[in-house]
C-alpha cells in the first residue's frame, strides 16, 4: 500500500471496490429470497416495497461502473503495453487469463459437487433448476471476456476518432431501441444490449483520455446533468421502468439491456469525476485506502464466490428450522444483520482457499520463444 505510485489513479480502484461490495451486499441483503410451491429459490428484490426506492438504484445499480473501471482499466493495460512492445495477442490472453482462470475453478468445484449429488440415490435437480438467480451474475463475466478481447480494437477506435466512437453507438442505441419499442422486433432488443456495455466500457476510455476528473468544475457537472436529464427523459416521457433494477410484475431495464443503462453509466461517470477531487485526497489516507486495497486484491474471487456463500448460509438456515419469507416484511427487514454478517464469515472462509488461484493467474506468464 505504500507502494501505491502517486500516478494511480485511487478513485478507478475504489470505484471497482464499491461495486464489488454493493453487488456482494445487495445479493444478501437486499434479496428477498424464498421457495417457491416446486422448492426452487428465487431472489426478487424489495424495490417495489420502498416508496421512492426506485431512485435509489439510480445509484446502486452499480453494473455501469463495473464496465466503466473496466474501460479504465483496459485502456491503461493496453497503453502500457504496447510502450513495452506487448502484441495484441498476449495483451488479450494476459487479461483473459486473469478473468478465466479463477471462473474455471469456481466452475469446477461446483460441477464436481453438481456429479456427486448426481450420482447420490433420489432425484437430482440440477443448480440452474432450482436456483437460477444463484448463476444470473455470472453474465458480466462473459461480456466482459468479450470486450477484453476488443480492447484492440475499440481502444485504437478510441485514440483515433474519441468521443464520436460513443456519437456513433448512442446513434445505434437509439436506432436499436425504436426498432424493439417502436417496431417489436425482439432481437434487436439483445442487440441493442450488447451496444449499451461497449458503449459503457468505451466511455471508460473517455474517462482515461480526457482525465474527466481533474476537469473544471463546470464539465464535470455538465457529465452528470447529461446523464440525469437523459434518465428523467427516459424514464418519464418515453416510458422506461424508473427502477435500473428488476422490480416485481415490471419490465426490466436490465435483461434485456436497453438505453436507460446506458444513460445511468453517464449519470453515473458525472458523480465519480464529480466527487474525484475529494475522494482522492481521502483515498491518500491509510485508513481509506487500505479496505480498497483488501477488497481489490480479491475481487474477483469475491464475485465469483459471494453467492456460495450465501447459498451455505440459507441451507444451515433452513437446516436450523428457519423459514424465508415471501414477502420484505418487518422480521425480515429485522433480520438483514444476520444475511450481513453469517455470508462474510463463510465467504472469509472461501476467500482463504480460493484467492491464491486469482493471484496466480495475474503473474505474468513468459511467451514461448520469449
Amino acid at each position: 500500500m505504500a507502494a501505491t505510485p502517486s500516478s494511480r489513479d485511487r478513485v478507478v480502484d475504489a470505484a471497482r471496490a464499491l461495486c464489488i461490495v454493493v453487488v456482494t451486499l445487495w445479493h444478501w441483503t437486499l434479496s428477498v429470497t424464498h421457495r417457491t410451491a416446486d422448492g426452487s429459490l428465487v431472489m426478487p428484490n424489495p424495490i417495489h416495497a420502498v416508496p421512492g426506492g426506485w431512485l435509489a438504484t439510480w445509484v446502486l445499480q452499480i453494473m455501469p461502473v463495473f464496465f466503466l473501471v473496466g474501460g479504465y482499466a483496459n485502456l491503461v493495460g493496453w497503453q502500457r503495453a504496447q510502450a513495452r512492445g506487448t502484441t495484441a495477442g498476449q495483451f488479450v490472453r494476459g487479461r483473459l487469463r486473469r478473468l478465466l482462470w479463477p471462473t474455471a475453478v469456481w466452475a469446477l468445484v461446483w460441477l464436481a459437487g453438481e456429479l456427486i449429488a448426481s450420482a447420490l440415490p433420489g432425484t437430482h435437480r440440477w443448480m440452474w433448476e432450482w436456483f437460477p438467480g444463484y448463476l444470473t451474475p455470472l453474465w458480466f463475466l462473459g461480456v466482459y471476456g468479450l470486450l477484453i478481447a476488443m480492447v484492440p480494437i475499440t481502444a485504437s477506435l478510441n485514440a483515433r476518432y474519441g468521443a464520436r466512437v460513443l456519437v456513433a453507438l448512442a446513434l445505434l442505441i437509439t436506432l436499436g431501441s425504436v426498432a424493439h419499442r417502436g417496431a417489436g422486433l425482439a432481437w434487436s432488443g439483445w442487440v441493442t444490449a450488447a451496444l449499451v456495455w461497449l458503449f459503457c466500457h468505451q466511455l471508460g476510455y473517455i474517462w482515461r483520455t480526457w482525465e474527466l476528473g481533474r476537469r473544471p468544475l463546470a464539465q464535470r457537472l455538465a457529465v452528470a446533468a447529461t446523464g440525469l436529464a437523459g434518465l428523467a427523459g427516459l424514464t418519464a416521457v418515453a416510458g422506461y421502468p424508473a427502477s435500473m433494477v428488476a422490480t416485481a410484475g415490471a419490465e426490466s431495464n436490465i435483461f434485456p439491456t436497453n438505453a436507460t443503462i446506458a444513460v445511468l453509466a453517464v449519470f453515473q461517470l458525472g458523480l465519480l469525476v464529480l466527487i474525484t477531487p475529494a475522494a482522492e485526497r481521502l483515498l491518500r489516507r491509510p485508513a481509506a485506502w487500505k479496505p480498497v486495497v483488501a477488497v481489490n486484491v480479491g475481487a474477483l474471487t469475491i464475485f465469483l464466490w459471494h453467492m456460495t456463500a450465501y447459498l451455505v448460509v440459507l441451507w444451515v438456515y433452513e437446516g436450523l428450522g428457519g423459514t424465508l419469507p415471501a414477502e420484505p416484511t418487518a422480521g425480515w427487514w429485522g433480520r438483514r444483520w444476520l444475511w450481513l454478517l453469517a455470508p462474510s464469515a463463510v465467504l472469509a472462509a472461501l476467500a482463504v482457499l480460493f484467492m491464491r488461484v486469482e493471484l496466480a493467474a495475474r503473474r505474468p506468464r513468459k511467451e514461448a520463444g520469449r
